[in-house]
């Protein structure tokens, strides 16, 4: 039932890259990641505010020996709240503390600076520009997928030229484990 219910909520275009036959749980324990590998994903899950990657909920499989990133659902989240969307891009985004690649995250620095050249205005746009308008005009609130994708390219450019105050964040909850 309760996946039902979950398809039924999902009603409308969804996007599925690939079916990962014979994918496995990701286990910290018994396959660490890469450290380089690591750092780039819990800085890109800060970037993009993605709560959903616990130890309780990692969202990670090991497909064919390769650390796969899966259900980005969680991730930016703001667009919730299409009113605080400037305030919410400058915040340090505190919950990466609860990120499962943290404690194997000890490059964070050389992946912010490898990070902040691949998610440039350019890309950023290129990206949204791929989003369809279906995925974006979704609600009462009058905001139309034009408005929207620009919206989620002000949302990420501020992001990105604030991320310095993300990464300490990062550097922080690090240190503090």
């Amino acid at each position: 039932p309760e996946t039902q219910d979950l398809i039924r909520a999902s009603a409308g275009p969804n996007l599925a890259l690939d079916y990962l036959p014979g994918a496995l749980t990701f286990d910290p324990a018994a396959d660490p990641p890469d450290p380089e590998l690591a750092s780039a994903i819990v800085w890109f899950d800060a970037f993009v505010q993605n709560v959903d990657r616990s130890a309780r909920n990692p969202n990670l499989m090991v497909w064919h020996r390769q650390l796969t990133l899966i259900d980005h659902g969680a991730a930016l989240y703001f667009h919730h709240d299409w009113a605080g969307v400037a305030q919410g891009a400058l915040s340090p985004f505190p919950l990466i503390r609860d990120h499962v690649l943290l404690p194997f995250a000890s490059a964070l620095e050389a992946a912010d600076a490898r990070m902040a050249v691949a998610f440039d205005a350019a890309t950023i746009a290129r990206v949204l520009a791929l989003v369809p308008d279906a995925w974006l005009e979704h609600g009462a609130d009058g905001i139309d997928a034009a408005a929207r994708r620009t919206g989620y390219g002000d949302h990420l450019l501020l992001r990105l030229d604030g991320r310095r105050v993300v990464l300490e964040e990062a550097l922080r909850a690090r240190a503090a484990l």
